[in-house]
C-alpha cells in the first residue's frame, strides 16, 4: 500500500519539550474508514500525538500527511477546514442553547461571526442537523436545552457538533469517561456507525470498550509505538504485558 492510500500517514514524528522527547520518531498509518484505538500508560504521549495532528502543538521534526497533504506547517483552523475534527476530554457545548442550535452553529457556514450574522437556516442545514442528531441518538431531543442533557448525551452532542463539519478524520480523547454502562454501550454503537465513511482515532483506557470497537489497536509507551495490531494479538504481546503490569 502506498502512503497516498492512507487517510493519515505520520512519519518520524518527534516533539521535544525542554529536551524531553514526548513523541520520539513515531510512525503511524491510518486507513480510510478505520477505527483505530490508541492505548498506553499515562505519560505515553497519546494526547500529545492528537495535539500534533490537530495543530495544537507544533512538531519538532517529522511529517504528518492527511490525504497526502503535509500538515506540520499548517495552522489549526486550516486543518479543521481540510477535514480534521478533534474532541477534547471536557465537552465544549453551548449549555444554554438547544441541541438543534448547538448543531446548527457548528455547520461550516455558521462558523465565523460574519457567517453567523448572514447565516440562514436552510433546508439543507435542517436536514443535516436532523441526520446528525439521529446518528448521535438525540433525534428526539432537538428542542432540549443542552445543559439539561445527561453527561453521556453531552458527549454525543459534542461528537455531533464535529460531525456537522463532515470531517474525514475524527479524533476522540477518552469519549466514555464518566459514562454509565448503557451510555458506553450506545457510544460503542455510535462509533461503529460514524466510522463507516471516515477514519476515527480514539484514545481510551477501558480495555473492554477497546476490544469492542477497535479495528486495530496501537500501544504507545514513552513516545514510541510499542505494539500494533488486533486487540487479542496486542494483549498477548509480552512487551505490552510488561508495560501494563510492570509499572
Amino acid at each position: 500500500m502506498s502512503n497516498t492510500d492512507f487517510t493519515l500517514a505520520v512519519e518520524d514524528l518527534t516533539v521535544s519539550f525542554d529536551g524531553f522527547k514526548a513523541i520520539d520518531a513515531l510512525n503511524l498509518y491510518i486507513d480510510r474508514d478505520e477505527l483505530r484505538v490508541i492505548i498506553g500508560p499515562n505519560g505515553a504521549g497519546k494526547t500529545t500525538l492528537l495535539d500534533l495532528i490537530c495543530g495544537k502543538t507544533r512538531a519538532t521534526g517529522g511529517s504528518i500527511k492527511f490525504k497526502n497533504e503535509e500538515l506540520t506547517r499548517m495552522a489549526e483552523y486550516q486543518r479543521v477546514r481540510l477535514g480534521i475534527g478533534r474532541k477534547f476530554q471536557t465537552p465544549s457545548i453551548y449549555e444554554n442553547l438547544s441541541v438543534f442550535q448547538n448543531l446548527e452553529v457548528s455547520y461550516p457556514e455558521g462558523r465565523s461571526v460574519f457567517g453567523a450574522l448572514a447565516f440562514k437556516c436552510t433546508d439543507a442545514v435542517r436536514d443535516r442537523v436532523q441526520a446528525v442528531a439521529t446518528d448521535i441518538g438525540l433525534g428526539d431531543r432537538l428542542d432540549t436545552e443542552a445543559g439539561l442533557l445527561s453527561h453521556g448525551q453531552k458527549q454525543w452532542l459534542e461528537i455531533g457538533m464535529l460531525l456537522m463539519q463532515e470531517p474525514e478524520l475524527l479524533m476522540l480523547d477518552e469519549p466514555i469517561a464518566g459514562m454509565s454502562a448503557r451510555e458506553r454501550e450506545l457510544t460503542a454503537e455510535l462509533l461503529q456507525r460514524i466510522c463507516k465513511n471516515r477514519s476515527v482515532i480514539v484514545i481510551e483506557h477501558d480495555m473492554e470498550f477497546v476490544a469492542r470497537i477497535a479495528h486495530k489497536v496501537t500501544v504507545m509507551h514513552q513516545g514510541k509505538i510499542l505494539a500494533e495490531g488486533p486487540m487479542d494479538k496486542v494483549q498477548a504481546d509480552p512487551k505490552v504485558i510488561d508495560v501494563y503490569l510492570g509499572h
